[in-house]
């Protein structure tokens, strides 16, 4: 299937090679504004969970119903592969543009169709299982966005500022984080919570997938990528594997280079981010309420960070921005993390956390950008997107497991080394990568 088989007939201008600014700037805009909503709507589930979980898990406390709809959130997170490896072989043969708006699609119908499931007292013991599915194709779909617009935005960026440009795909993305969080608190204050128990608490699924239309439209309307393009007027390139083996067999050091810096930059993000407000009230005694604003206060400034670093990557190069990163974030995490385990000051709290985050904004900045330098345009959406979802729920999933089971085992520093070494090991891969500036596979500008 060609990218005009999949998404119709391609604008005029998007047949030509480059893109005028407004164009690029329209782009670029598509792709983050889609990777926003993808991430609203995934974090609203979690988000709205403490108020919607009895009406699918009725049986037992309140505990239970929150297991029971942190299950269904696990396996969601578990498509999220699956999602990367089929969206990923799709948008390298049908163009970034149909899987950028089929990711979109099935997000917006994952978000619709929770906000009007019938709950257990309409269908009984029907309502998990289509919690469960609704939940998955959401998984699915938050699995590809991630490479179709780390690919895209990469593709569209331009030469010159392509690390700035990119880093918008990361700062959407905790933009989705802090958007979710904000619809929840205006909620809180606008309504009693019996309401939000009883049906508001659909409101944000109702908003998610009315965001998810708006930007599906936006994304009918991009202009495919000139890297795509290319290679669909070349023809199918010649592998001697499918694509998914020539991942492993091909491109053998490119793939297990993104899945060794993914492991260290996912078990970072989740230890400083989603870890971090249960380490602020379990260890470092603040409330829940104050560990929420410490969270979202650090989130925001991370958030601001993620475009100085990506400029600052087109001048000085991605290789030197993740060097830092993982070099500095293996010396800081032990100490840092040890010193905010015994700061009662939420203002010295909030800068430690942020003194983190700017760390590894060196990594995050520039993750996207440099995983599409990596590899030729005929494999580069599967190339990017695979290596990443699998590293990023064998070691970004798995963070909080771990950093409980070294509390509960009274060793809890033991957490903080392990973080610290898996990025010392990623801080190693860093030295055998050349500077993806010069040497970088996007040929077209």
């Amino acid at each position: 299937m060609t990218a005009t088989e999949a998404g119709g007939e391609l604008p005029i201008e998007a047949q030509a090679p480059g893109l005028t600014p407004v164009q690029r700037a329209k782009a670029i805009l598509g792709g983050s504004a889609g990777n926003l909503v993808e991430w609203y709507d995934w974090f609203a589930y979690s988000s709205f969970a403490l108020y919607f979980a009895k009406h699918f898990f009725p049986a037992g406390d309140r505990t239970a119903q929150l297991l029971g709809t942190a299950g269904v959130f696990w396996a969601g997170f578990l498509a999220r592969p699956i999602g990367a490896w089929l969206m990923g072989l799709y948008a390298d043969r049908a163009g970034r543009r149909a899987a950028l708006s089929l990711s979109v699609a099935m997000m917006c119908a994952g978000s619709f169709a929770i906000a009007i499931m019938p709950d257990y007292s309409v269908i009984g013991a029907a309502a998990p299982f289509a919690l469960l599915a609704a939940r998955l194709v959401q998984g699915l779909s938050l699995g590809g966005e991630y490479g179709a617009s780390a690919t895209y935005m990469s593709e569209v960026a331009g030469k010159q500022n392509r690390g700035f440009w990119s880093s918008f795909q990361f700062m959407t993305l905790i933009m989705g984080q802090l958007t979710a969080l904000a619809v929840l608190i205006v909620l809180q204050a606008l309504l009693p919570k019996e309401a939000l128990e009883a049906w508001a608490w659909r409101i944000p699924f109702v908003i998610g997938g009315a965001l998810a239309i708006v930007v599906f439209w936006i994304r009918r309307g991009l202009h495919e990528s000139a890297s795509f393009l290319a290679v669909q007027k070349a023809g199918a390139a010649t592998e001697k594997h499918p694509p998914t083996l020539s991942l492993f067999l091909t491109y053998p050091r490119e793939t297990w280079t993104i899945f060794g810096l993914t492991s260290a930059g996912s078990l970072a993000f989740y230890a400083y981010t989603t870890y971090m407000q249960k380490f602020l009230v379990n260890t470092a005694g603040f409330t829940k309420d104050a560990a929420t604003g410490i969270s979202a206060a650090s989130l925001v400034a991370y958030m601001l960070i993620q475009p100085l670093y990506g400029a600052l990557s087109d001048r000085i190069g991605r290789k030197t921005t993740l060097m830092f990163a993982f070099a500095a974030g293996a010396l800081a995490t032990y100490p840092v993390m040890s010193q905010i385990a015994v700061t009662h000051d939420a203002v010295a709290a909030a800068m430690l956390i942020i003194l983190l985050l700017a760390i590894l904004s060196g990594y995050t900045a520039v993750n996207a950008v440099l995983k599409a330098e990596l590899f030729p345009a005929h494999i580069r959406a599967l190339g990017v997107a695979l290596p990443y979802a699998l590293a990023n729920s064998i070691f970004g999933g798995s963070a909080e497991f771990a950093a409980l089971k070294f509390k509960q085992a009274g060793h809890e520093s033991g957490f903080y080394i392990y973080v610290a070494a898996v990025m010392a090991i990623a801080f190693l891969i860093t030295l055998t990568l050349k500077n993806t500036n010069r040497h970088s596979l996007i040929a077209e500008d």
